[in-house]
């Protein structure tokens, strides 16, 4: 139950984040390089914190555009296996033509799986990551504790996912701005969406109660980097699905309208050359079996 007092469907929540994410699909196969300049980080802090290494069986959840698993094949080869998972099948697409494009496919592994119902036997990974997927899951005490089954003894898991929307311009700039022009609510506590686990010490809590251990947190910092204002606005158009959900009943004028005042509120960021650099934070969680 929300605070609202209103159910929340959680299956229905899941079909339309899959819709959401096929949606924006297209945006990602043309932007994710511009994203991992900035994220790409976060897969290697990732990945050496599960201290993966050649010959490793990995489950990456929610592996969007394929990370991390593209970085963690990169390590487990040539005899290791990493299972990308995601609930989208047309990011699942755009992950498998990276794999290909970079000589990976060979050891890894693609599947559209809702990571509340992952089928794979117990003790099955070295390691199972998660780079912002987490934060979208209706149930994570259960999640957690399927997670931790899948992985052998002293088996590790590793997530990223986003602190209080302060510390994160990229996504809070934008998504407040157009909550403001929409008059939109903002959602109860517990809802799922991008800033959902931002209470780390609550996460943790959750960590431990689903039976890890050595559950540690830590903060990266990243930098997103864009050539002008509009850039930043033609990103989020494409690729941001929470916004894109807002917008849904908006006439075009009125999204047109409302994507203009995110380009007039980032221009703030903008240096001398127009350029558009944000600083965020991001929390790394890390646990053992």
């Amino acid at each position: 139950m929300s605070s609202s007092g209103q159910s929340f469907d959680s299956e229905q929540f899941k079909a339309q984040q899959r819709q959401m994410w096929d949606n924006v699909a297209k945006g990602w196969q043309a932007w994710w390089e511009t994203f991992e300049r900035g994220a790409q980080k976060v897969s290697d802090k990732l990945v050496e914190l599960a201290e993966i290494k050649p010959g490793d069986r990995v489950l990456d959840i929610a592996t969007g555009i394929g990370e991390p698993a593209v970085t963690a094949a990169r390590r487990v080869r040539p005899k290791g296996k990493v299972i990308a998972t995601d609930i989208s099948p047309q990011m699942i697409a755009i992950a498998k033509s990276r794999a290909e494009l970079l000589g990976l496919d060979s050891v890894m592994e693609f599947r559209e799986i809702d990571a509340e119902k992952l089928d794979f036997p117990k003790s099955t990974f070295n390691a199972v990551l998660s780079r912002w997927g987490l934060m979208f899951l209706p149930n994570l005490p259960m999640a957690l504790t399927a997670i931790r089954q899948l992985l052998i003894p002293d088996g590790r898991f590793g997530a990223a996912v986003w602190p209080a929307p302060t510390k994160v311009p990229m996504l809070d700039l934008p998504i407040s701005t157009v909550r403001k022009q929409i008059n939109a609510p903002t959602p109860p506590p517990g809802t799922p969406g991008p800033f959902a686990l931002a209470d780390v010490e609550a996460l943790k809590r959750s960590f431990a109660q689903a039976g890890f251990k050595d559950v540690c947190a830590q903060t990266l910092n990243i930098t997103f980097s864009f050539d002008s204002p509009d850039s930043f606005t033609k990103f989020h158009r494409q690729i941001a699905a929470p916004i894109q959900a807002m917008l849904v009943n908006q006439t075009e004028e009125r999204k047109n309208q409302v994507w203009n005042s995110v380009t007039e509120a980032v221009g703030s960021y903008a240096d001398s050359h127009g350029r558009v650099n944000l600083d965020n934070e991001v929390t790394v969680i890390t646990s053992k079996n």
